[in-house]
């Protein structure tokens, strides 16, 4: 039987990760462009994410949904991408992979929202303070190489994701260590028509019938 792989997304979302991913990945797509009106909370999409939130995606019939595991299965379903280390050697990928879909997304999130921790239960948060989580998140992307090394891998997607939107729309600081690695992800290929397919998609669906 032929491969399948089909992306459900929306260009305003974090569907984007996703489509980047796959760009990486260089695997042949389809793309479903669902709206926020009714599309994600129909029963056929609801079958495929019951949260109705993109992106997801469907690969040989094998769901898949959140962005971090999205890149994390891509990377193994297509190995011949070399978007994974090996497993000796996936500490850190692993390590910032999780860090950025859990502290990093909570942390962030929390502050955009104006949302504070009560004095004294930082500990009961994952992240505990957004400050403790940025510096921590300094130290992955530090130097002058990728999460895993000389080695870019899905680690570099997701974590990129989040510091390239943070940076985009002022939820992070442009610390010089954030903006030398977004620099970098910038010029990648892959992100490039990400986003000339995204920007089209977008533009394609402002202009007026």
């Amino acid at each position: 039987m032929p491969e399948t792989l089909t992306l459900y997304t929306n260009p305003m979302s974090r569907g984007q990760i996703a489509r980047w991913m796959l760009e990486e990945v260089g695997a042949p797509y389809d793309t479903v462009i669902l709206d926020y009106a009714a599309d994600m909370k129909a029963p056929d999409y609801l079958a495929i994410n019951p949260m109705g939130k993109v992106p997801a995606i469907v690969h040989n019939g094998t769901i898949i949904t959140e962005c971090a595991a999205i890149c994390a299965y891509l990377a193994d379903a297509f190995p011949a991408a070399n978007l994974a280390p090996p497993l000796a050697a996936r500490g850190p990928y692993y390590r910032w992979l999780f860090f950025a879909a859990g502290p990093v997304e909570a942390a962030i999130t929390n502050a955009s929202l104006g949302f504070t921790l009560p004095e004294g239960r930082e500990r009961m948060a994952g992240y505990g303070t957004l400050d403790d989580t940025l510096n921590a998140l300094e130290q992955a992307v530090s130097g002058d190489t990728w999460i895993c090394g000389d080695q870019f891998t899905a680690a570099d997607v997701y974590v990129g994701a989040q510091i390239d939107w943070g940076l985009a729309f002022g939820t992070m600081p442009a610390r010089p260590a954030f903006t030398s690695y977004a620099d970098r992800l910038r010029a990648r290929p892959a992100y490039l028509r990400q986003k000339e397919i995204d920007n089209a998609l977008i533009a394609a669906a402002q202009t007026p019938a």
